[in-house]
């Protein structure tokens, strides 16, 4: 199912995550249910998985940084695009942050691609603001990504306007 999810996310907005299309094809599917397995348990990285109607229909990861820093991220986000509307992707930023709170979290980061304006603006209605770090894409070296961050101190969850 990872890899399903995966593959659908790189066709539709292969600009957007880490991995390019052509390896998420080329792994065994045994890549992908082992970390399943490794992050059903663990206390520093997991994925949460969107259901529409019984089909997983997108996908979120969360992590810890290795120490000292131990900052608290969500990456990779993705909903389908026939589902977008139903405000999947609140519900997979809201669980990750749930988790990552449980995990003592208190701030949450995000790096977002700046030519991704669509997920920059639902980042920031969701309560995260610029840090004004920046870094280069790990995917190409020619498109520049934003760090933001949402501090959970005293916040409750945030949910767009329709």
């Amino acid at each position: 199912m990872l890899r399903e999810l995966r593959t659908a996310s790189l066709r539709d907005a292969p600009y957007a995550f880490g991995d390019s299309l052509e390896d998420a094809l080329s792994a065994d599917a045994a890549v992908f249910d082992a970390a399943a397995a490794r992050q059903a348990d663990s206390h520093t990285a997991t994925t949460f998985i969107l259901y529409t109607e019984g089909h997983p229909a997108g996908l979120i990861g969360a992590n810890f940084e290795s120490a000292p820093a131990r900052r608290a991220f969500v990456f990779a986000l993705w909903v389908a695009p026939a589902v977008r509307h139903l405000r999947g992707g609140e519900l997979l930023v809201n669980a990750a942050i749930d988790w990552l709170a449980s995990e003592n979290a208190t701030q949450i980061y995000a790096w977002v691609t700046d030519s991704n304006t669509t997920a920059m603006r639902f980042y920031e209605r969701m309560g995260f603001i610029a840090t004004g770090d920046h870094a280069r894409s790990t995917q190409t070296s020619e498109q520049w990504e934003t760090l933001l961050m949402r501090d959970l101190a005293g916040a409750a969850p945030v949910a767009s306007a329709q």
